[in-house]
């Protein structure tokens, strides 16, 4: 029997490397077992193709608008699911017209973290589908204790707040033995030459540009400590593969955070609050050095336990077990 064909949208392809593309390409391969999948940038494309489409997956309420437009026309009131971005829900969707519309036309909307549905309007809650990403596992690796390495992964952008990450480290440029790598090309050419200047100024902080994803991935096996100091997020995938790689996490205490390591996580810092981030740093390499239990010492292995008791959220067969609920509801509504 042939498969039903699935179409993704995704704003970035491969030559992006960033979270969209990598969501797709993961859900494609997932989804392979059950439909017939491709990654489209815009739809219709191939008008060949796009004939035989029954479901669509837009990623990026706002980006995506056109396509989920020209879905929505085409298959009016069935077969489509838009996944909602950091951008899309703390900001897009309050003032954007094209975002707006297209969650109205979507007949499931898909957060990638828990507290993904409080950001919607009252009346479209019911479309919420919440599906956290996933990694595969990591085993941990072990650190050193005379110093503490931090690692920080995500594109200098505003949304990422990555100065936060820079003024830290020039609060703690007397500290010799905390040292920060930063990773992530300048998609603000401002905040590329703010990072160099931080490099300048501060000796063990280092900004590395863009990577390849397993690059990534082992220098956060490396760290002691991933740092996210975004101001809106959707569903980090830096946050999962730390948690997946036994690698704590310091974060800003923004919702969409809060979504993937949960209310009570003690790793947390005002948005935008340097001078609380080099706080928790400190503290961190203190409990490197402190007893085994109780006091400061006990500070990196309870980040550590609440990350490890979060980890099966980001598992890839939860992940693909929730994709496959939604494509099939969505295939077998008329």
């Amino acid at each position: 029997m042939k498969k039903r064909s699935v179409v993704i949208v995704s704003p970035a392809l491969a030559d992006a490397n960033n979270g969209n593309w990598q969501t797709a390409r993961r859900w494609q391969a997932m989804l392979a077992p059950l439909v017939s999948v491709r990654i489209v940038k815009t739809w219709p494309d191939d008008p060949a193709l796009a004939a035989h489409d029954e479901l669509m997956i837009a990623l990026h309420a706002r980006r995506s608008a056109a396509s989920i437009a020209a879905w929505a026309c085409q298959h009016p009131g069935r077969g489509l699911a838009v996944v909602l971005t950091g951008t899309d829900l703390y900001r897009d969707i309050q003032t954007d017209a094209a975002a707006q519309q297209s969650i109205a036309l979507a007949q499931r909307l898909v957060l990638l973290q828990q507290c993904g549905p409080d950001a919607l309007p009252a009346a479209l809650r019911d479309k919420a589908h919440v599906i956290y990403q996933s990694a595969g596992a990591r085993q941990p690796m072990a650190k050193p204790t005379r110093h503490l390495r931090a690692v920080m992964v995500g594109h200098l952008r505003e949304e990422k707040s990555p100065e936060t990450l820079m003024d830290a480290a020039r609060l703690l440029a007397g500290e010799a033995r905390i040292f920060i790598d930063h990773i992530g090309d300048a998609l603000d050419p401002a905040l590329g030459d703010a990072a160099r200047a931080t490099a300048a100024a501060c000796p063990h902080y280092r900004w590395l540009g863009g990577l390849p994803h397993e690059a990534v991935r082992r220098r956060i096996q490396r760290a002691h400590v991933l740092v996210h100091t975004s101001r809106m997020e959707g569903g980090a995938h830096a946050i999962l593969e730390a948690v997946r790689s036994g690698t704590p996490v310091l974060a800003s205490q923004v919702p969409g955070n809060v979504g993937m390591l949960g209310a009570d996580y003690a790793g947390f810092f005002a948005h935008g609050d340097a001078a609380a981030l080099a706080a928790l740093l400190r503290r961190c390499l203190a409990s490197l050095q402190g007893p085994a239990t109780g006091g400061e010492g006990a500070f990196l292995t309870q980040l550590r336990h609440q990350c490890d008791a979060r980890a099966p959220l980001f598992a890839p067969a939860a992940e693909a077990l929730n994709l496959h609920r939604l494509v099939q509801e969505l295939l077998e509504k008329p």
